[in-house]
């Protein structure tokens, strides 16, 4: 009898096909990622409650709270695609973690309070120039376009105050506070309004010259009294040390050192402002907030305006520079726009005083 292309001859044997196996292996791989990953951020959540901004690594990590729990999301919901209970109520477990950590600065949005409708009121023009060893024209313009009444820089150098002298945009700012320097430690304060008590504190309270760079001595902040239509203002002009590795100790006590300020010269009249390099997510900067001052940008729904860094590269992804205020103060407006040869963006903000 013929036997046709399907039939099997008697005595004829061939071997079982074998399964295929990538697909399994794939899915094995995956499941290993992703408890890895739960690991890892369950580690990292464990720790931001029992050993809070204790070392450098960790300073990072919850400084980037908003997005560095991120990749559980992913895993929570891959896993209930695939069925993996466990995997997915230990995601959800980092989720929830990272909800707790990150609402009080969502949900910190609140109307402008009503008596700062009719308050005289401050501009404030705040910006990390980046070492910048000139001066750039863009500054000059946003300054001329915004009008600030104060205007205050981090990381300036002495080149750029001869460049910002030279453009003339400093002839309507009478009252100055300068500790220019090379390095990341120099500041500006200019102001149309009266400044006096004008003192740059640093680490170990010696005075910097211009000139000097010293990260034992680093400048962290000038405090000066700003004469506003209110009335006075404690104004602080803040700016911390990177939290990396050779600086994270620096940075950790500077904070410290911005937090008993306030507590000692009270919180109702100040205006804080400056490159922070933290968020809600550090315990230094949640200290600020706990001794009472409030952050403007949270304060106005802008809790994701982030502003480092500033590049057409990475879109920004952390906000580390802030406009707060005491009690008897309210930024009524704030926006972050893009700096000038910056990693930082800057910040334009209108403050309302209460009399």
């Amino acid at each position: 009898m013929p036997t046709g292309p399907g039939t099997i001859e008697a005595g004829e044997t061939y071997p079982p096909r074998g399964r295929p196996r990538a697909p399994a292996v794939m899915r094995v791989g995956l499941l290993v990622v992703g408890w890895l990953i739960v690991a890892v951020l369950g580690l990292v959540a464990l720790l931001r409650l029992v050993a809070w901004d204790s070392v450098e690594p960790l300073i990072v990590l919850d400084a980037l709270n908003l997005i560095v729990y991120l990749p559980a999301w992913v895993v929570a919901v891959g896993a209930l695609i695939a069925r993996r209970w466990w995997l997915a109520a230990a995601a959800a477990v980092i989720v929830a973690a990272q909800l707790a950590f990150a609402v009080p600065e969502l949900l910190a949005a609140a109307p402008v309070p009503t008596w700062a409708r009719h308050a005289p009121v401050v501009r404030v023009f705040d910006a990390n120039i980046d070492k910048s060893l000139h001066f750039e024209a863009g500054y000059v313009r946003a300054i001329e376009q915004a009008r600030p009444d104060l205007i205050s820089l981090e990381e300036f150098t002495p080149a750029a105050l001869q460049d910002m002298a030279a453009s003339g945009v400093l002839a309507s700012y009478p009252y100055r506070c300068s500790a220019p320097a090379y390095g990341a430690t120099g500041f500006l304060v200019a102001s149309r309004l009266r400044l006096t008590g004008c003192q740059v504190q640093s680490l170990t309270g010696c005075q910097v010259p211009p000139w000097f760079w010293d990260d034992r001595c680093a400048p962290y902040m000038v405090e000066a009294t700003l004469w506003s239509p209110g009335g006075p203002v404690a104004l602080r002009v803040v700016h911390t040390l990177a939290p990396l590795p050779s600086y994270w100790r620096e940075w950790s006590a500077a904070l410290a050192a911005v937090g008993q300020s306030v507590r000692s010269s009270g919180d109702s009249r100040m205006l804080m402002v400056g490159d922070f390099n933290a968020t809600w997510g550090n315990s230094g900067f949640a200290a600020l907030l706990h001794d009472g001052l409030t952050d403007g940008a949270a304060a106005r729904g802008k809790a994701t305006g982030m502003t480092w860094p500033n590049g057409a590269v990475v879109p920004p992804f952390v906000r580390i520079d802030h406009v707060l205020t005491g009690a008897r103060l309210a930024v009524t407006e704030i926006a972050a726009k893009p700096g000038f040869g910056s990693d930082h963006r800057y910040l334009v903000a209108t403050v309302a005083i209460r009399t």
